[in-house]
């Protein structure tokens, strides 16, 4: 009976299983990288946009592309480092859970298999039925392990291997994002004239990538307008606040400086 179990362990897997699992596993890796560029790109084209925004306010050109850049190096190679610390923890996490997981088997087996019961009645199993796939997990400890933490934790198990990938991602969209609005800067003398055509983009690129990303999950219509208004209004509201933040710090030394020269 035991080398029978063996030898059905050690039959390979329908080729169909292994290229689902295959294509799950792509699916993923895809859906990860949208959701890191994502995240850098909207915070790269609002916070630093907003920051130029508000030193535009001071009238000195050199001041908002040094700053800017300063701004755009500091927060990439920090969105980079902040993904790759995230990726760490999910997988420091996963293992003590994965550890206490095991533990409990070992210790506690008759708890655990009623664990299963309870876990699979949720789907409507009944209890005769899933005694069954009790006894399977039984037989391989690691799949039993696997089994709990994945479907009673709800812990997935991260893949570290993609984490400075996904540091690169999102640092590079964070870069990438906050440039554009930027260009105006470079190429204008006239930091008023450069405010104005750097809004304009700007105004565009938050249509444009709120819309994308609504639509490109929800795939409507009315939520990819709905992202898009969102979007826009946010990039507003932090351009704005940023901009009114430093025009009035600017107008209070500057008064501040006239009281101490009369």
């Amino acid at each position: 009976m035991a080398q029978s179990i063996e030898l059905e362990d050690q039959q390979p897997r329908p080729a169909s299983l292994s290229a689902c699992q295959n294509r799950h596993e792509q699916h993923r890796s895809f859906e990860n990288v949208i959701r890191d560029f994502t995240i850098g790109f909207a915070d790269g084209l609002t916070v630093p946009f907003a920051l130029t925004a508000g030193l535009s306010s001071l009238g000195s050109a050199k001041l908002v592309i040094i700053s800017g850049l300063a701004e755009l190096f500091s927060g990439s190679i920090s969105m980079g480092l902040g993904a790759y610390l995230a990726a760490i923890t999910e997988r420091d996490h996963y293992i003590s859970e994965e550890r206490r997981e095991r533990a409990e088997v070992a210790s506690k087996p008759d708890a655990e298999k009623e664990e299963i019961h309870k876990i699979l009645a949720k789907y409507g199993v009944s209890k005769k039925a899933s005694c069954a796939v009790v006894e399977d997990l039984m037989l391989n400890e690691d799949s039993w392990v696997k089994f709990m933490v994945d479907l009673r934790l709800k812990v997935e198990k991260p893949n570290v291997s993609r984490a400075w990938f996904s540091a690169g991602t999102m640092g590079f969209a964070y870069f990438f994002g906050g440039f554009l609005p930027m260009i105006p800067y470079l190429a204008m003398a006239d930091v008023t004239h450069a405010l104005f055509i750097s809004i304009a983009i700007t105004f565009v690129i938050l249509l444009t990538f709120g819309f994308i990303k609504n639509y490109a999950s929800i795939k409507t219509k009315k939520a990819g307008l709905y992202g898009a208004l969102q979007t826009l209004l946010i990039g507003t509201l932090a351009a704005g606040t940023s901009y009114g933040i430093v025009r009035a710090i600017n107008t209070s030394n500057a008064g501040g400086s006239l009281r101490m020269a009369g």
